[in-house]
């Protein structure tokens, strides 16, 4: 379960290996290489379907429960999946896997995969040469927005770094559906989720590290370095934290929900202006899998106008504006709710209870819309960010012309298809800071970030880090903080304690 854009700046993260003994720690550098920048598309299609189908995998139940420190070869596929070199069985055969904390199983191809392209261009495991292999055999699944990975279980033993792991069940993929695991750059996926959104509710390899006494302390950290022309690119620290990699104090939150590295976050402020939209609290995780930051369609879409990023021009939205916006001013002027303002207006017929901040509907309320034409369902959508929009507006007390003009602008700066915005590279420096309340902290990201750019002069492309991404409950609404987040914060994550700290990055 991995993998989430436009075109965007993408780098290959080339792995050098140099063991560096200080403070106990194996120190492994990383290089960057420019990636074909179409490759982002099909990546955060797959994240996006990742958390679209995660809970239909999930264990039901839901329990919120340095010496040596060990340091993970890394590299970093698209700017997005950071990943490195692991061995399975005895001696190890070594397989290039994902780091994601976005998912939580373990999986590399199977020499028993015949029929895929895929597993031909890729290591693959072969039990009959280790000596600690133990079969399993039960059949497995995992479905992506482009593909899937089937096959089955195994257990063997796993080396991380300097650890190895006894008796870690993994899956063996003897199929690969997809073109995109054909020209994948890794082998397969270590997950660093709970072990509540693991297939087969296989324990992931960090609880197993745990379990074993494998750490001294029940943590592991990330340093993502963005700086494009340092030679180490970042690191993935178990059992610890590396010191030289942030500045000050981590600040603490709970994990509010086993799955994914989840948290409630605050408010959301562009420049000195408050959006509003999470000071009630925002359900949000840290996903290092994900190459932007991605929220909700309806505030993704205020932050992206805020900055001149622009999208697709939403003929829907602008129609909603030019026929309605004087009633969703009226209607909202007058005392109605929010959430039934595009119900009065015969909009969105067909609702039980609205989500008018994010404009999701339920799979009750999707399903009652069966029948209606995409035209309706678009003007609903439409009419819940104007309305969303509007209200935002009514607090800062704009005057009517002045906001619906505003809400008009808005929709030429909807996200693309798939969430992105292209942005002036030459207006970088004129942009405001976006920051993100967490603990009760501000999180500051500056237009340097946030900016994803890639090639230089005419050639040079910048898109915005902030993309769209709009889940039905019970996995959304969700913000989800990826390597645009992590690049300046260091974090980490704290499973014994079940806590997310973040602290600035060095």
């Amino acid at each position: 379960m991995w993998h989430k854009y436009l075109l965007v700046a993408v780098y290959l993260w080339a792995l050098t290996c140099s063991l560096v003994p200080a403070y106990g720690l194996v120190r492994i550098g990383l290089k960057k290489r420019p990636l074909d920048l179409q490759t982002i598309k099909a990546a955060r299609a797959e994240r996006e379907a990742n958390y679209r189908g995660s809970l239909k995998g999930m264990n039901q139940n839901h329990y919120l429960g340095s010496s040596d420190e060990d340091i993970v070869p890394l590299n970093n596929y698209m700017d997005a999946q950071y990943y490195g070199e692991i061995g399975i069985g005895s001696p190890p055969q070594n397989f290039t896997v994902i780091f994601d904390t976005g998912s939580s199983n373990l999986w590399v191809p199977s020499s028993k995969c015949y029929f895929s392209i895929a597993c031909y261009f890729h290591t693959k495991y072969k039990s009959s040469k280790s000596s600690t292999y133990t079969a399993i055999g039960t059949s497995a699944k995992i479905t992506y927005g482009s593909g899937s990975i089937s096959g089955f279980f195994s257990q063997d033993n796993v080396e991380v770094g300097d650890l190895v792991v006894k008796n870690q069940d993994f899956i063996e993929a003897t199929k690969e559906g997809s073109l995109t695991f054909v020209l994948a750059k890794f082998d397969g996926l270590l997950g660093l989720g709970f072990q509540e959104i693991s297939v087969g509710n296989a324990t992931p390899v960090w609880q197993t590290m745990a379990e074993q006494g494998l750490l001294s302390d029940d943590v592991f950290s990330f340093w993502l370095n963005r700086d494009t022309t340092a030679e180490v690119g970042g690191e993935l620290v178990f059992g610890g934290v590396d010191s030289k990699h942030y500045k000050g104090k981590h600040t603490y939150v709970p994990v509010t929900r086993k799955g994914y590295w989840q948290f409630e976050m605050g408010d959301i402020v562009i420049g000195n202006l408050s959006t509003g939209v999470c000071e009630g609290g925002c359900a949000a995780v840290v996903d290092s899998g994900t190459s932007l930051l991605t929220g909700p369609t309806t505030i993704v879409t205020e932050i992206n106008h805020a900055i001149g990023a622009e999208g697709v021009v939403s003929a829907e939205c602008k129609q909603v504006v030019s026929q309605y916006g004087d009633l969703i001013w009226d209607l909202l002027i007058s005392g109605v709710q929010p959430d039934q303002v595009c119900k009065q207006l015969g909009l969105c017929v067909f609702n039980g209870a609205q989500y008018v901040s994010t404009g999701i509907e339920t799979v009750v309320e999707k399903e009652s819309r069966e029948g209606s034409s995409a035209g309706d369902s678009a003007l609903c959508t439409a009419c819940e960010m104007a309305v969303v929009w509007a209200q935002n507006q009514l607090k800062q007390k704009g005057a009517k012309d002045k906001v619906l003009s505003y809400i008009n602008e808005l929709c030429e700066s909807l996200p693309s298809p798939l969430g992105e915005s292209i942005i002036d590279c030459n207006s970088i420096s004129s942009m405001p800071n976006v920051t993100f309340t967490i603990g009760d902290k501000p999180f500051v990201l500056t237009p340097e970030q946030y900016i994803l750019k890639t090639g230089e002069g005419i050639a040079a492309i910048c898109i915005s880090g902030f993309g769209a991404l709009d889940l039905a409950p019970p996995t959304g609404p969700l913000w989800i903080l990826g390597d645009v987040f992590m690049g300046p914060y260091h974090t980490v994550f704290d499973f014994g304690d079940l806590r997310i700290g973040f602290a600035e990055a060095a």
